[in-house]
């Protein structure tokens, strides 16, 4: 974790909803459930209650303890927002929360009641079958809080391989790999740059700038303001954003990038620094943009191609654009019932829509859901 921590605590879990436009989200669950680390420790310790799901694959019961998540602020928009509709578990005709007709489920039951039942699990009196709590921290926590068994699912925004390059074959075995969505990540930067002609940057040039080779905006097509310095915005070494930008546009999870004039743990912190500076360049996650306000993506110029935030063809979304990744939430050991239920949901039209859209995230076509469902344990209805 970084020394940014202290910063983080001033945030609230509404501010990060709401920053991420999932308002209503917030307001339906009050906020229950989900732990995003106020006190900004990245939880090594464990010691920010993430615990262990001794009883998860027993099903059939109702009570136990909660499903436990932590890492990526990247992906923690999907699976927190996923947490706080579960532990609201609002009913069958709450169609702005749930609503299962709409996406071809045939019941009458809640929303945490039902996926929980395909595993066995029952609710009791106005108890939802079993609590998910979500943590917030990055994705080598996540990965690493995982596989020593102080949560359920680490949350990570990049490849285990990556994550931790250095773990043996056979324990890297051991986790399986669930994706819940695509990222497009943007580079973006202070509305002051994009004002003074900062449209796009090609790609030789934004690693020039995180090489440190490029230190004043004059040198970068399209800037027409005076001169300035480049201030370069890094997520924490150990972040999935972090990794998956020098994967990406390195070739290398762990190229030297000596630019980066300033690293924070969260896609939140980022966000703010981009959008209260006016000098600012910065990798993060695509739920954290603001198109028309504070920070605004560019363009990414890459062999004669450029992909734009929003673009029909050659959007972030494309096949092609080689800063697009996957969303991982990674089980150690096989994945049991609990983490299955909620996976599941994850991956169903209803949640992919529900939670993985709205946060600016795509989703996965038909054929990679299915694919990533038949991971899972068979439901037992």
């Amino acid at each position: 974790m970084t020394d940014d921590s202290t910063e983080y605590a001033a945030v609230s879990r509404r501010t990060v909803i709401l920053g991420t436009g999932t308002a209503g989200i917030a307001a339906l669950a009050g906020c229950a459930g989900s732990t995003n680390n106020d006190n900004g420790s990245d939880g090594d310790n464990g010691s920010d209650g993430s615990q262990s799901d001794d009883g998860g694959d027993q099903g059939g019961s109702s009570g136990d303890a909660p499903l436990t998540a932590d890492g990526s602020s990247t992906v923690y928009p999907i699976t927190s927002d996923g947490a706080s509709v579960w532990n609201s578990n609002p009913p069958a005709d709450d169609k702005e929360y749930w609503g299962p007709g709409q996406y071809g489920i045939d019941t009458d039951m809640r929303m945490a009641d039902y996926w929980a039942s395909l595993y066995g699990f029952e609710s009791s009196g106005n108890n939802v079958p079993f609590y998910v709590n979500v943590g917030l921290s990055h994705s080598g926590t996540g990965v690493k809080k995982v596989m020593n068994g102080q949560v359920d699912i680490g949350d990570s925004s990049a490849p285990i391989s990556d994550e931790l390059p250095d773990l043996e074959q056979s324990k890297l075995e051991k986790f399986v790999d669930h994706v819940v969505g695509v990222d497009g990540q943007p580079i973006v930067v202070s509305r002051a740059i994009y004002d003074a002609g900062v449209k796009k940057i090609t790609a030789d040039q934004l690693k020039a700038i995180y090489k440190g080779e490029i230190q004043n905006w004059s040198e970068v097509d399209g800037y027409s303001g005076p001169d300035k310095e480049i201030q370069a915005v890094g997520r924490a070494v150990g972040s999935g954003t972090d990794t998956a930008f020098r994967a990406n546009l390195f070739g290398d999870p762990e190229a030297k990038i000596p630019g980066v004039d300033v690293r924070k743990g969260q896609n939140q912190q980022v966000q703010r620094i981009v959008a209260n500076s006016d000098n600012a360049s910065a990798y993060m996650a695509l739920a954290f943009i603001k198109p028309d306000g504070a920070v605004p993506p560019i363009g990414l110029t890459i062999n004669g191609t450029t992909y734009e935030y929003g673009a029909e063809e050659n959007g972030l979304g494309a096949k092609d654009y080689p800063l697009s990744r996957d969303l991982h939430c990674y089980t150690y050991e096989g994945t049991s019932k609990k983490e299955a239920a909620f996976i599941r949901m994850l991956l169903s039209k209803y949640g992919q829509e529900m939670f993985v859209e709205p946060n600016n995230y795509f989703k996965l076509p038909k054929s990679r859901r299915e694919e990533q469902l038949k991971k899972l344990p068979e439901p037992e209805k």
